[in-house]
């Protein structure tokens, strides 16, 4: 990750790791809302202005990695070949996440990863903000969509499918990984399920759960 940084850069990518690391373990163990950004900053060996250096606040400081990937559907939309549907590269993205079992998709079992879901899942305000990123992931997976030339009602449409597929899934994972079975116990299951659910749009809704 780090090859061809020069050392300026990679100092400044372990100041901001050293700084996650810090707050989400006194986040952990305390509570977000009974940590300052001052105690962040002591347990890092930082000023306090060094932390507003690298993040707006503390809810940066939990939520700066997930920010990361808000982009990666689109991407993927973008970035597919020739002859691919949206649909299978959306797919092919998030199976590829499972497979090398990244915390995007909800399939890391390190416990960092685990403490900083926990957290969100127990602090309104992160948990508002995680759904802020989710809202903006539909918005540019939308507007890619749009660029292509799709009519944007119904790029809107294609891409509240899409995204409320994928979120669905991620919260499968989370709930298992957080319930303390392993990524590679939960991963074949994800596999499967991330199959039936893209299945889905694939075949369309008309005949799902038709009533008896």
């Amino acid at each position: 990750m780090t090859e061809g940084m020069s050392l300026r850069e990679r100092k400044k990518l372990q100041t901001r790791h050293r700084l996650l690391a810090a707050a989400t373990e006194l986040f952990a163990e305390r509570g977000f809302d009974k940590v300052s950004v001052a105690e962040i900053a002591e347990a890092a060996e930082v000023s306090k202005m060094t932390v507003f250096n690298y993040f707006a606040g503390k809810e940066d400081l939990v939520l700066a990695p997930m920010e990361e990937h808000i982009g990666d559907v689109a991407r993927a939309v973008r970035d597919r070949a020739p002859g691919e549907s949206v649909l299978a590269a959306v797919r092919g993205q998030f199976l590829a996440c499972v497979e090398r079992r990244d915390p995007s998709v909800g399939m890391s079992d390190a416990p960092v990863v685990l403490r900083v879901r926990r957290l969100i899942v127990e602090t309104p305000a992160l948990l508002t903000r995680a759904h802020a990123f989710s809202m903006r992931s539909f918005d540019l997976l939308a507007e890619a969509l749009v660029e292509e030339g799709e009519e944007p009602a119904i790029a809107r449409v294609v891409a509240v499918q899409l995204i409320g597929t994928r979120n669905a899934l991620i919260q499968v994972n989370q709930l298992r990984l957080l319930a303390g079975e392993s990524a590679d116990v939960v991963a074949p299951d994800a596999v499967a399920l991330a199959e039936r659910g893209f299945g889905l749009l694939a075949d369309g809704l008309a005949d799902f759960a038709t009533r008896p």
